[in-house]
C-alpha cells in the first residue's frame, strides 16, 4: 500500500491537487509541555484560534532529521535533501480544520532554510546542527547561528521507552501527532495554510534528558517545572502541498 492509499484515518479528504514535496522524517522527539492560554494565544496570528485540550494549550518543541528531501517528479539532491531540523510548535485551527503553527523552525541546510522562508512563509533559522545515533537513544545538539535571530540552544538526549502504537482518536497523543496541514503568515499579513498527508503516526512513549533547552525562552515563554509529554517516532514519510491563501 503506498503512502498515498492510506487515508481513512484523515480528517478531511486528500487535495485534489498534486502533492509538490516529498519529506522522510527520523528519530523524532515529540516533547510538549502545557502552557497557560493567554501566554499562547498572543503567539497566534490574527486570523487563526488557538487550539486547546480540554482547556489546555500546548507547546511542543521537536527535534529529528530529514532525508529523501525532493520535489515531485525529481529526486533527492545530493547534499540537499538531508538534514537535522528542530521545530517549535503550538496548535491553532481556520475553522474546521485544526493544524499546527509553527513559532520557529531551525535546519542545518542553509538552502532549506531560504526556500522555506520564500515558499512556505515559515519562519526558518539556520543553525549549527547534530542528531546521532547513540546505541538505541539519540544524541542531538543545536545552536542557532542565524544572524538576527533570537538566540537558542537544544542539547541532550532521548530514546523511545515502549512498543509501538497508533494514537487513539479522543486522546490527548491523537490530537497532538494528527495534524494534516500547518499555518503561516505571509509577508502580506495573508494566513496561507498548506496541506499535509502520512500515515498515523507510529508513537512510543519515551524518555528525555536535556541539558540546554532555551527553544522556549527564544520566543519569551517559560517551560513549566513538570515533566514533559515525550514521544517518540523512527520514521514517518511524509507530502506536502503547495501554500494557499485562507485569510
Amino acid at each position: 500500500m503506498g503512502l498515498q492509499d492510506e487515508i481513512a484515518h484523515r480528517p478531511w479528504a486528500m487535495p485534489s491537487a498534486p502533492w509538490v514535496m516529498a519529506q522522510v522524517w527520523h528519530d523524532l522527539l515529540f516533547a510538549h509541555w502545557s502552557l497557560p492560554t493567554d501566554r499562547l494565544r498572543v503567539k497566534v496570528p490574527k486570523g487563526l484560534e488557538l487550539d486547546t485540550f480540554a482547556g489546555r494549550a500546548w507547546l511542543g518543541i521537536v527535534p529529528f532529521r530529514m532525508s529523501g528531501v525532493r520535489l515531485r517528479l525529481l529526486p533527492p539532491l545530493p547534499g540537499l535533501s538531508a538534514f537535522p531540523e528542530l521545530n517549535v510548535r503550538t496548535y491553532v485551527r481556520h475553522g474546521d480544520r485544526p493544524g499546527v503553527l509553527f513559532l520557529s523552525l531551525d535546519a542545518r541546510s542553509a538552502l532549506a532554510v531560504a526556500a522555506a522562508r520564500a515558499w512556505f512563509h515559515l519562519p526558518y533559522f539556520r543553525a549549527r546542527m547534530s542528531c546521532e545515533a547513540e546505541g538505541g537513544a539519540i544524541r542531538y545538539a543545536h545552536e542557532r547561528t542565524h544572524a538576527g535571530a533570537p538566540p537558542a540552544r537544544l542539547e541532550g538526549r532521548y530514546a523511545p521507552s515502549g512498543p509501538v502504537f497508533r494514537a487513539a482518536l479522543g486522546t490527548l497523543e491523537h490530537w497532538l501527532a494528527e495534524r494534516y496541514c500547518l499555518y503561516s503568515v505571509a509577508a502580506d499579513g495573508a494566513i496561507r495554510r498548506a496541506e499535509i498527508h502520512h500515515a498515523p503516526w507510529p508513537l512510543q512513549i519515551a524518555t528525555a534528558a536535556f541539558t540546554r533547552n532555551t527553544m522556549a525562552e527564544a520566543h519569551g515563554l517559560e517551560l513549566p517545572e513538570e515533566p514533559p509529554l515525550l514521544h517518540f517516532a523512527r520514521r514517518q514519510d511524509v507530502v506536502v502541498w503547495n501554500p494557499v491563501r485562507i485569510a
